[in-house]
């Protein structure tokens, strides 16, 4: 069996001689940070994956095993066959055309989760391009159903966008997101637009923009009930860090009220990742603002833990295992 990325990074750092802390301290990241990737718990953002490279004199070992991973094919030769002839004539777009560009999307998305994001921005827009176009030329019946895809296309560019703090680029993709999703009668893209506009302004530590836009999701007609659990509990912590605290534990009540109800409900295809193991981790984020820290490290603890294999260690996790860090040590 193959080592994994975690299983090289550990050979090369005792090869060197170096303690976790002593080679957290060269690549400027925690020691805790180098622990979680050597048990592939965690991946390196790409610059610290390129320092790690060096400092081990791996010759692109790290580089490869990080970023060696590829999109499953989704597609059959059927498929890519299929797909050729819908681009040079999308009058001929059909129902198996449209699914198979959604597998596309989907194993992009997935992708995100292992690679990060800066590897799939270029290719992404690319795609976004493409799908747009055959939109414009294409005749219904489909063209409907290809214009949901493509509206979650543009919305997937906007989170890449943020996950890489490409604040105003973001911003610029997840306002035409919601326009396409609007156009379309699409609640659940809508509300999740909204969902990534205030996880940006949680990067920028925005707390009147997060009460704002994660209320928004909550309310707007359509989202699922899964959007509407996590919305109430990211708005709580807006709330929270604002000094309302009375307005947090509503929000709280709002959000503990439909977690029950939301474990019987099937998470939107284009939310997969909402859960209740998931609504845990917003759910600690709003009690360590109250600061509730035993809560808020249960929560946050539980959360990471019962994440699927292939999210543990996605960018968008850094946040939330910093929040445990500051949970445990506050109480």
């Amino acid at each position: 069996m193959s080592e994994t990325f975690g299983q090289a990074l550990r050979r090369l750092r005792l090869a060197a001689g170096l303690s976790q802390p002593a080679l957290a301290r060269q690549v400027h990241v925690d020691q805790g940070n180098v622990s979680r990737y050597e048990n592939d718990r965690q991946r390196p953002s790409p610059s610290t994956v390129v320092r790690l490279d060096e400092l081990l004199e791996a010759d692109g070992e790290l580089r490869r095993l990080a970023t060696g991973s590829a999109a499953p094919d989704v597609l059959t030769a059927d498929d890519r066959e299929r797909l050729a002839r819908v681009i040079e004539r999308p009058h001929r777009l059909d129902g198996v055309s449209v699914a198979a560009l959604a597998d596309v999307l989907a194993a992009q998305r997935r992708l995100d989760d292992t690679l990060g994001p800066v590897p799939l921005i270029p290719v992404t827009l690319a795609q976004v391009r493409l799908v747009r176009s055959l939109v414009r030329q294409a005749a219904a019946p489909h063209r409907t159903t290809l214009a949901e895809v493509a509206a979650e296309w543009v919305q997937f560019a906007g989170w890449l966008y943020a996950e890489t703090r490409q604040d105003h680029e973001a911003l610029r993709w997840l306002a035409d997101a919601e326009q396409a999703a609007d156009e379309i009668g699409n609640g659940v893209l809508a509300a999740q637009a909204a969902n990534f506009r205030g996880y940006v302004a949680r990067q920028q530590g925005n707390w009147r923009g997060v009460a704002r836009w994660f209320l928004t999701e909550h309310h707007t007609p359509g989202a699922s009930i899964h959007q509407r659990v996590g919305a109430a509990a990211q708005a709580a912590q807006g709330a929270g860090r604002l000094g309302d605290r009375d307005g947090a534990r509503r929000l709280l009540g709002v959000a503990d009220g439909l977690l029950d109800e939301s474990a019987n409900v099937p998470a939107p295809a284009t939310a997969y990742w909402l859960s209740p193991t998931f609504h845990r981790l917003n759910l600690g984020l709003a009690h360590l603002s109250l600061g509730s820290y035993d809560l808020a490290a249960d929560h946050l603890g539980r959360g990471l833990e019962g994440l699927p294999p292939d999210q543990r260690g996605a960018a968008w996790t850094t946040e939330y295992r910093q929040a445990l860090d500051g949970a445990i040590a506050a109480r």
